[in-house]
């Protein structure tokens, strides 16, 4: 069975938005594109012919520039160009309220793994080195190298 979804144009999005408490700025010289700001977290938005699509995906602002969420396996991480600081359950909170709101906002499908938590944009925990080169170039480890047979004193 087929399902209709109804997508909310341009205008009823920004008017969604504004009346739930979204502070939407308009982007300098570049119309059909704003800022959107709540929960000290934002996003860009632009006008996709009678739609939306999302410019700049959600992040935490820190020192007024939109963070990137990176997972490095024991702790998730905010990096922005010039710093990079440890996300704590507060800034993760407001990431995925925020998330969700601009989800429903835009008409958006949640997804089931997404609706969990926060996802990360990056992930970085693998710690590996070169185990995706091919084994024949693969440096030896120090176990593989043969050392020579030492003799044992009589």
């Amino acid at each position: 069975m087929a399902i209709n979804l109804k997508s909310r144009t341009y205008e009823e999005a920004l008017s969604w938005l504004r009346d739930h408490g979204f502070d939407v700025i308009e982007a300098p010289a570049t119309p059909g594109r704003v800022f959107l700001k709540k929960y000290n977290c934002s996003a860009a938005i632009q006008k996709d012919g009678e739609g939306v699509k999302i410019f700049a995906y959600p992040g935490y602002l820190i020192g007024g520039e939109i963070s990137r969420q990176i997972n490095k396996g024991y702790q998730q991480f905010l990096k922005t160009a010039k710093t990079e600081v440890p996300a704590s359950a507060e800034h993760l909170k407001a990431l995925h309220q925020f998330s969700e709101e601009l989800k429903e906002a835009l008409d958006l499908p949640s997804l089931y793994n997404e609706s969990l938590g926060t996802v990360s944009e990056s992930y970085h925990y693998d710690r590996i080195v070169g185990r995706d080169t091919p084994q024949p170039a693969r440096a030896k480890r120090p176990w593989q190298v043969a050392k020579p047979a030492q003799k044992r004193p009589a």
